[in-house]
């Protein structure tokens, strides 16, 4: 071990090179000019955007909608039983909304926009006499219709 060489790093050679490094590269890679960005595109896009937000605005008030309550009065696989059900409510309450869904296998009859389980819950005991299994569903609901009166 008495013959092995001893190296002794030159610090002030490795201090000048991480200087240039840390100096000049990046005054390098700053150097390097900004690009311009052309867009290309049809002038009817700006007509299409102005009108679309036009649109969007007025129709909001139109299409609004909150969460609320509706009397389902009829479940079950029978297509003809279920557009039967919903006649038969719309001759008995013509004013109101029917919504006839389908989820495999059942066919659903809703009835109804609700903003209040109380009142839901008042259509529910009116119909009790002539339908069977109704329940108050909790859903999406459209705005009652504006009297025009």
């Amino acid at each position: 071990m008495k013959n092995t060489p001893v190296y002794k790093a030159n610090f002030s050679n490795i201090f000048r090179c991480i200087f240039f490094i840390a100096i000049f590269i990046p005054a390098i890679s700053y150097a390097q000019d900004r690009g311009t960005v052309e867009v290309v595109k049809d002038p009817r896009i700006d007509t299409f955007m102005a009108r679309r937000a036009n649109l969007k605005s007025s129709m909001a008030a139109v299409y609004a909608s909150s969460y609320g309550y509706r009397v389902q009065i009829y479940s079950g696989s029978s297509r003809k039983d279920a557009y039967d059900v919903q006649a038969r409510f719309t001759d008995t309450y013509p004013g109101m909304r029917t919504y006839i869904s389908y989820s495999e296998p059942n066919y659903k009859v809703h009835a109804g926009d609700f903003r209040t389980r109380l009142e839901a819950e008042k259509l529910k005991q009116e119909l009790g006499r002539s339908f069977t299994s109704l329940f108050i569903i909790e859903e999406k609901i459209n705005p009652p219709k504006a009297d025009t009166q």
